[in-house]
Order: C-alpha cells, then structure tokens, then sequence
C-alpha cells in the first residue's frame, strides 16, 4: 500500500471526519438505558454481536461490493445497490443517520474536489445518498485500495462504539482502548466475510436491534441521534 493511499485511509477513517459520526450510537446508547451494556464486559458482547451479525453481514458486504461498482464505473450497480442498502434501513433514526452523514460527506468530497467528473456524475444521480454509498466513492476517488478501506471503514464503526461506551458507561480510556484493541481479530474476520458473502447470504435481520432503535426514539434522556 503506498504512502498516499494509506494517508487517505487513515483521514477517511478518523473520527474527526466532519461527518457527524459521534453523534450516533446505532442503538447502543437504548441498550445501555435498559442495562443490557453495563460495564466492559457487556460492551464488548454487544459490539462483537453487532459486528458478527449485522456489519459484517450486510453493511460491509455493500460496501464491499459498492467499491467494486465505482471502480468499474457501473453507474446501474451503484444506483442498484445504494438502493437496496436504503431500503434496508428498518427504523427511522436508522434511516435518518446515514442519510445525513452519507449527504455530510458527499459534500465534503465535493467541496474538497475528489474524483473525476465520470465518477463524480454516478455519485451526483443518486436520489439519497447513504453513508457507505458516500465512503466508497471516497476511497475509490482516492485509490485506496479495497481491502484496506474495508477494514478502514469496520476500525472507524468500531472506534465509535468504543467511544460512545466510553462516555456512556462509562468506560476509562484505558479499558476503551483494552476494549478496541480486543476486537482487531474480529475485525479481521469481518473483513474477510464481507468479501466472501453471495449476494443471497447478506443479511440484517436484527429485531432486538431494531426494537431498541425504536425504543430510543422515544426515550426520556438522550446524548445520541440514534
């Protein structure tokens, strides 16, 4: 991986993209109102479940194969896959998260003037622009390469959920760092079976989830949009 491609990953993945990411928690801030993430333990439960079972197996995989569309140019697979990854989204706030970020950062790359005018014409058609959408135009306009933004984009996830039981839990910043350091096998694992799936196995069927994304849209206190 070369000098460039690497400096481009680790900004994309930094939590200081200006995207709005940090105010997020993606049902986990409704998991810690009714008990269910209570200490470092409970934490690393709830996001190794969360990456196993839903990021893994549905957001990454998109991603995945989002990349590989704006790299061929196929404006129809962008458009067909954007679509689907929205049309997923089975609670509002869920919707509405990365909804705004996916906008937050395509404004940001086109304000920063990154891509070709082919490439930035299939990001411009699409009628909502979802997060993973956004971030794969980025790391392809980018030429980072593939794999390395995949993983870039499950460290980023990670990092946040890490930091939201940090504030939340609340969580020393040395048991969040114990915590993310922890999680790099899976990460790892994640990566690889985002790039294995058939587009038949991508799943994310999650009713507690989403039972607690619907939960917080409601809840009495709240630091985070979702």
């Amino acid at each position: 991986m070369q000098a460039q491609a690497l400096l481009h990953l680790l900004q994309l993945a930094s939590p200081s993209l200006p995207i709005g990411a940090y105010s997020y928690s993606q049902g986990l801030e409704a998991a810690l109102e009714n008990g269910s993430v209570h200490d470092a333990a409970s934490a690393r439960v709830w996001i190794s479940a969360a990456l196993h079972q839903v990021v893994a197996r549905f957001e990454a995989p998109i991603f995945w194969r989002l990349m590989q569309a704006f790299e061929a140019r196929d404006a129809q697979a962008v458009a067909d896959w954007n679509a689907r990854f929205i049309a997923a989204r089975d609670t509002a706030e869920f919707r509405a998260e990365t909804i705004q970020m996916g906008y937050s950062l395509g404004k940001l790359v086109g304000e920063l003037g990154i891509g070709d005018a082919a490439l930035l014409a299939i990001l411009q058609a699409q009628p909502e622009l979802p997060l993973p959408t956004a971030l794969a135009y980025a790391a392809t306009a980018l030429e980072v390469p593939a794999a390395e933004a995949l993983l870039g984009m499950l460290f980023s996830w990670a990092e946040n959920q890490v930091l939201v039981c940090v504030k939340s839990v609340p969580l020393g910043q040395v048991a969040g760092q114990r915590l993310l350091l922890s999680l790099q096998a899976e990460l790892a694992q994640a990566a690889l079976l985002a790039q294995t799936l058939a587009d038949d196995e991508l799943s994310n069927w999650s009713p507690g989830l989403s039972l607690l994304s619907m939960q917080h849209e409601v809840q009495y206190s709240r630091l985070y949009r979702s």
